[in-house]
């Protein structure tokens, strides 16, 4: 019987191995064929996943790069159209003194012609009334004097006397 046992336990070991060499063969072929294709695509997937997500870090440092290029430029561009705006005012301020003073000079000028033409047209009329002032002056002094026959021949000789002087 222990004989028996024996040869048993070695038959149902030889079984079991045989089983057991079947079974693994069934499950490379039917189970872990689809379980390490799903494992390994799972793998794939998340390598995919990562490698996404370092291209997507990496355009988006790009990206940043380029704002902050983008922003300089503009603020650059920004400060170059507010010294053009400033040097346009300060132009057209210095232009617009200049026209002003040139109009004020030319208005002074004019208001000197104006001043020396009044000046002149009132010294002229001051010397007409000199003038005839000074004839009815005359008039009167000589109708005086020439009111008495005596007076009027002592000044016809007093006349003859200085004409044969010169």
């Amino acid at each position: 019987m222990e004989k028996l046992i024996e040869e048993f336990s070695i038959g149902l070991f030889f079984w079991q191995t045989i089983i057991f060499v079947i079974l693994i063969f069934l499950l490379k072929k039917f189970a872990w064929s689809p379980i390490l294709k799903a494992v390994n695509d799972r793998e794939q997937g998340i390598k995919d996943a990562l490698d996404s997500a370092e291209a997507a870090k990496k355009e988006m440092q790009s990206l940043q790069a380029d704002n902050e290029k983008i922003m300089k430029e503009a603020r650059a561009e920004r400060d170059s159209l507010l010294k053009e705006a400033r040097d346009l005012k300060n132009s057209m301020i210095s232009q617009a003194k200049d026209e002003a003073k040139s109009e004020a000079q030319k208005i002074i000028e004019s208001a000197n012609e104006a001043i020396l033409n009044e000046k002149n047209a009132a010294v002229s009329d001051i010397k007409k009334q000199v003038a005839s002032l000074s004839i009815e002056i005359a008039e009167k002094l000589l109708k005086e004097k020439l009111s008495d026959d005596n007076k009027q021949m002592k000044i016809v000789e007093d006349l003859i006397k200085d004409v044969k002087l010169k």
